[in-house]
């Protein structure tokens, strides 16, 4: 059979067989006296193979291992790890459709809706009482919060539920209040190494080495002024 043929009867097109020939998925046949290609049905039953482990997520490097070695019990294998791939991402997909529920069932969107429910809650213990440096913060741990991923997430709230405790609470907005204070202070102030050290001395030890790992300059660091800036980089070096 020539090449349209081979294509029609698996269902590809003739492109996508030459593809195959150049990434050494699928031999080239002999040719005739008269130049064509002929295909005989081993070729179609190659051919169809390939597209099937295609068909199920492999790529064409995946797939010309398989069938450099044409063991059954190799293919089951790579056919496992492709099949525990896809369980992850059907796991991540469920999990960012219950979050997208979620925001559905929200009567009005508000800044923690794009956050888990959990992070949600801890935040609204933590951050209330109308201060401007705590809104930043806010802004920042729900913008770690919708990037991390669920490890992270996870993380992030067993760090910060202890922190929103009431005790903890009164102890993080009054904080909150004096960052608020310093908001026109220079970075020489003496309150900037007073609340530095009592930042410290209240975050749980994973957040101060969390922060110890940022850049200086990085991202967490705008919308701060000068001396807020401050506190936050004597916070990572303690």
């Amino acid at each position: 059979m020539r090449i349209g043929e081979l294509a029609a009867l698996v269902g590809v097109s003739t492109r996508t067989v030459r593809h195959y020939h150049a990434q050494g998925l699928l031999p080239e046949p002999e040719r005739l006296s008269n130049g064509y290609r002929e295909y005989r049905m081993r070729d179609a039953v190659l051919l169809a193979r390939v597209r099937r482990l295609v068909e199920l997520g492999m790529s064409l490097d995946e797939v010309r291992d398989v069938l450099a070695d044409d063991r059954g019990r190799d293919l089951r294998e790579v056919l496992r790890e492709l099949d525990d791939d896809l369980a992850r991402q059907e796991a991540a997909i469920r999990e960012r459709r219950l979050r997208l529920a979620l925001l559905l069932e929200d009567g009005e969107l508000h800044p923690d809706s794009a956050v888990s429910p959990e992070m949600a809650g801890v935040l609204r213990d933590l951050t209330g009482g109308g201060s401007k440096f705590a809104e930043l913060d806010r802004g920042m741990l729900a913008l770690a919060d919708t990037a991390a991923g669920p490890d992270g997430r996870e993380w992030m709230v067993e760090v910060l539920r202890p922190l929103a405790e009431p005790e903890a609470a009164a102890r993080v907005r009054d904080l909150y209040a004096r960052m608020d204070e310093l908001a026109d202070a220079d970075v020489d102030d003496p309150r900037v190494a007073e609340v530095a050290a009592d930042f410290a001395a209240l975050l749980p030890a994973e957040m101060v080495r969390a922060f110890a790992e940022q850049a200086d300059e990085g991202p967490y660091l705008d919308g701060m002024t000068p001396a807020q800036a401050e506190v936050l980089r004597r916070v990572r070096r303690c």
